[in-house]
Parts: C-alpha cells; sequence; structure tokens
C-alpha cells in the first residue's frame, strides 16, 4: 500500500472518529445532566424495544421486544428502588421465533393484546397476533403477507370498537384489516400512500391509532405525512386524505397515540 492511499484512509478515519465525537459527546452530556423532571431508569435485557404501552386496568407498562426472537415484557421495579425498572418477559411465542415484535394496542373490550409481527432480518411474513390478557394464551396468529410474493413489514396496530384490528405496513405502504376472529378481510391502498421520490418510502406507513367517529389516523415516517382514513362503511378506496399540519414537520414520526378526542401525540425523531 502506497504512503498517500495510507494517508487518505487515515484521513477519512480521523474526520468520522471526529464528526462521530460530537453527537456521542452531547449524548453524553445528556445522560449526566441533572434531568428538570422526575424520572424513572428503564433497564432493558436487550438492545431494542419496539413499543410501549400502559395497561390501565393492570396498572403496568408493556413493551414489546424487537429484537431476541420477539415477545412482550412488563416493567416492575426493582428489589433496590422504585424509580428503577426493569422487564419480565410475559410471553415469548416459539411459533415466531426470529420475528420482530412490534407496535401493539390493548383490545380493553376483549382483554387481549394485538401485536403487529414483522420479520426484520429474513423477510418470511408479515402477521397479527392476540394474546388474552390475562393469561397470555394466543388467541389467533394471522398471517398478513408472504415475504415471498412481496416486501412487507407489520408495524403497528390500532383496533375499533368492533374489534377490528387495522395493521400498517411500513415497507409496502398498505394497512390491512383483519376482523374481530382473526380474518384478514381486506386491504387499504391508497396513490396518496406512496409520495414522490423513492428515499421518502424507505419507511412507509407506521403509527397508527383509531378515533371513535370512525376513521384512521396513520403517519407515513420518512415524508411526515399524516393522513386520514374514514372507514365507517367497506367501499374505504377513495376515503383517504392528507392532513394539513401547521407548526413544524412530522418527518421520522413513529408512534401515535390519542391524549383526549380532539388532540393527538407523535413520538419519533422529529426535525
Amino acid at each position: 500500500m502506497s504512503p498517500s492511499c495510507c494517508s487518505g484512509k487515515c484521513s477519512v478515519a480521523l474526520s468520522f472518529l471526529i464528526l462521530s465525537a460530537v453527537p456521542i459527546a452531547y449524548l453524553i452530556s445528556l445522560e449526566r445532566a441533572v434531568p428538570s423532571t422526575h424520572v424513572i431508569s428503564y433497564h432493558s435485557s436487550g438492545f431494542l424495544r419496539e413499543c410501549a404501552k400502559w395497561d390501565d386496568v393492570g396498572r403496568r407498562f408493556l413493551v414489546s421486544y424487537m429484537d431476541g426472537g420477539g415477545g412482550i415484557g412488563e416493567l416492575v421495579p426493582t428489589k433496590y428502588s422504585e424509580d428503577v425498572l426493569e422487564e419480565v418477559t410475559l410471553v415469548k411465542d416459539v411459533d415466531l421465533a426470529g420475528n420482530s415484535s412490534n407496535g401493539f394496542v390493548i383490545d380493553r373490550h376483549r382483554n387481549r393484546l394485538l401485536l403487529a409481527v414483522g420479520d426484520l432480518i429474513g423477510n418470511q411474513y408479515s402477521a397479527l397476533v392476540a394474546y388474552d390478557l390475562s393469561t397470555w394464551r394466543r388467541l389467533f396468529l394471522t398471517v398478513l403477507s408472504s415475504h415471498s410474493k412481496e416486501i412487507s413489514y407489520a408495524d403497528d396496530v390500532a383496533v375499533d370498537a368492533q374489534g377490528n384490528a387495522y395493521v400498517s405496513d411500513a415497507k409496502g405502504g398498505k394497512i390491512w384489516i383483519v376482523d374481530v376472529n382473526g380474518k384478514l378481510v381486506y386491504t387499504i391502498r391508497s396513490p396518496l400512500f406512496t409520495p414522490p421520490r423513492w428515499y421518502n418510502n424507505f419507511v412507509s406507513l407506521n403509527g397508527i391509532v383509531y378515533h371513535p367517529d370512525g376513521f384512521l389516523i396513520v403517519i407515513h415516517t420518512f415524508s411526515g405525512f399524516l393522513f386520514k382514513i374514514d372507514v365507517t362503511n367497506g367501499d374505504i378506496s377513495s376515503k383517504v386524505t392528507l392532513i394539513d399540519v401547521s407548526g413544524g414537520s412530522l418527518r421520522f414520526g413513529d408512534g401515535l397515540e390519542f391524549l383526549s378526542p380532539t388532540k393527538i401525540v407523535v413520538a419519533g425523531n422529529l426535525y
């Protein structure tokens, strides 16, 4: 190897180290800073956690495991402090080994949890799984898409009063609708779900919520677009509309949650 080649590579490596040191130093400073509000620490047993929801009846936080073959865990105080939480695994489904457990929703009226499942690495299939919240017995497993036919990734799920589930596809840009018994009934597609420029569709439809007035709101992560979808009847192909958002971009938005019938919160690395 020539000295000039080595010098060039060393310069690139040095530049990378300098540039990466800036955000790392910033993150360290945030971790060491004294918070302005009360903070509860969370010690995870893995690297990637996709979703967390508060179970108001069970009085517990539930989390989904994106790595380690998926699963659902509960956050409980450690023996050292009530302000330090750790995970206790509630369910690990052997039939889903190798898949990631993504967004989930608590269907309170039926005492069940609905979980969107995707294969992050192998791309084998996307699925919706239902578990009993008391026994964690699996109620159904519905395969939504085989990746031998199309690329898809079940990312998040919402549920309506009748128990119908709406699952967002973060790769294929569509929404699967599964009835209360676990049957895939139809799919919502729209040209609006595929905005111009390929890089805007690297991660497509993501967080999704259902409003009691009979519509869905779903976020398109890489474009930041927020869509409203009327699901009051079966013929909904022309009921997708783009929501006009003011006050800043929602690009890289992820999870959604209604705080009230007129207020919604968006989580993610927004800018």
